[in-house]
C-alpha cells in the first residue's frame, strides 16, 4: 500500500494513537481528516496539526455517521484510506455489583465494533472506486488474550479481530486492502487507569503502522503484542497468566 498522496480518514484522531498517526501521515504527504466527538480536543489538535482537516462527529451515532459520510463524499471524493481508531474502554471487574456490566459492554461494543462495521459499509463504495485503498481497524493485544480488568473491552476487540479477518477475505479481489493494527499497552490518556505510563509512546504505534502499510503486513502486532501472540500460539494458558499477572495491582 502506498504511504503518500492518500486521502485518509482517522476516527478518534484528536489524541493518543490517532493523533500520532494523523501527524505522521500528514508529514508524509497525505491529506488527513480527523474525526472526534469532543470539539475542544479537535480544536487543540488542529492547532498542533495545521494541515489536517477536522470534523466533529460521534461514530457511535447513526445520524452523525450519515452526515459524516455525506460530507466526505462531497469534500473528499478521493478518500482512499479509513483508519478506525475511535474506542471506548471502562475498568470494571465482572463481579462488581456497583457497575452495570451490560451497559458498559453495550457502550464498548457499539463504539469499538458495531460502529466500525457501519462506517466501513457506508464508505466501501467510495473506497472500491479508488485505484488503491485501505481500511485499518485498530484492535488490541487483548483481541488475542483477554484480561480481568477490561473484560468487555477485550471482547469487543476480539469481535473486531474476527470481523477484520472476514472483511479481508471478502475484499481480497478488490482494490481495498484490509489491515489490523494491534497495539500493546500505550501511554495515552485513554490508558491512564491501567498504568498506561508503563506503555510505549503512541508515536511508536504510528511508525509501525506506516512501515507495515508500505510492506503490506496485514496483521500489525506492535511491540509486546507480537510476544504475547507467539506465547499464545505455543501456550494459551501461559499467555493468559502473563496478560493478567499484574491485574491485582490495579484493584
Amino acid at each position: 500500500m502506498k504511504t503518500t498522496n492518500n486521502a485518509v480518514l482517522i476516527t478518534g484522531g484528536s489524541a493518543g494513537i490517532g493523533f500520532e498517526i494523523a501527524k505522521l501521515l500528514s508529514e508524509n504527504g497525505n491529506e488527513v481528516i480527523i474525526v472526534g466527538r469532543d470539539e475542544s480536543r479537535l480544536e487543540e489538535a488542529k492547532i498542533k496539526l495545521p494541515k489536517v482537516k477536522a470534523i466533529r462527529a460521534d461514530v457511535s451515532k447513526a445520524n452523525d455517521v450519515k452526515q459524516l459520510v455525506a460530507t466526505l463524499n462531497r469534500l473528499f471524493p478521493a478518500l482512499n484510506m479509513v483508519i478506525n481508531n475511535a474506542g471506548r474502554a471502562m475498568l470494571h471487574p465482572l463481579d462488581n455489583i456497583n457497575q452495570d456490566s451490560y451497559l458498559i459492554a453495550e457502550d464498548e461494543m457499539l463504539t469499538n465494533y458495531l460502529s466500525v462495521i457501519r462506517l466501513n459499509q457506508l464508505l466501501l463504495p467510495t473506497l472500491k472506486g479508488q485505484k488503491e485503498a485501505a481500511i485499518v481497524n485498530v484492535s488490541s493485544v487483548v483481541a488475542y488474550v483477554p484480561g480481568l480488568i477490561l473484560p468487555t473491552y477485550a471482547a469487543s476487540k476480539a469481535a473486531l479481530h474476527s470481523y477484520t479477518t472476514s472483511l479481508r477475505l471478502t475484499l481480497s479481489n478488490t482494490s481495498v486492502k484490509v489491515f489490523e493494527l494491534m497495539p500493546p499497552l500505550v501511554n495515552t490518556t485513554f490508558s491512564k487507569e491501567i498504568n498506561g505510563h508503563k506503555g510505549i509512546h503512541p508515536s511508536v504505534v504510528a511508525e509501525e503502522l506506516l512501515t507495515s502499510l508500505r510492506d503490506d503486513v496485514f496483521e500489525i502486532r506492535v511491540g509486546d503484542t507480537a510476544k504475547i501472540y507467539e506465547l499464545f500460539l505455543s501456550s494459551p494458558v501461559e499467555a493468559l497468566k502473563v496478560m493478567n499477572a499484574n491485574s491485582a495491582a490495579l484493584d
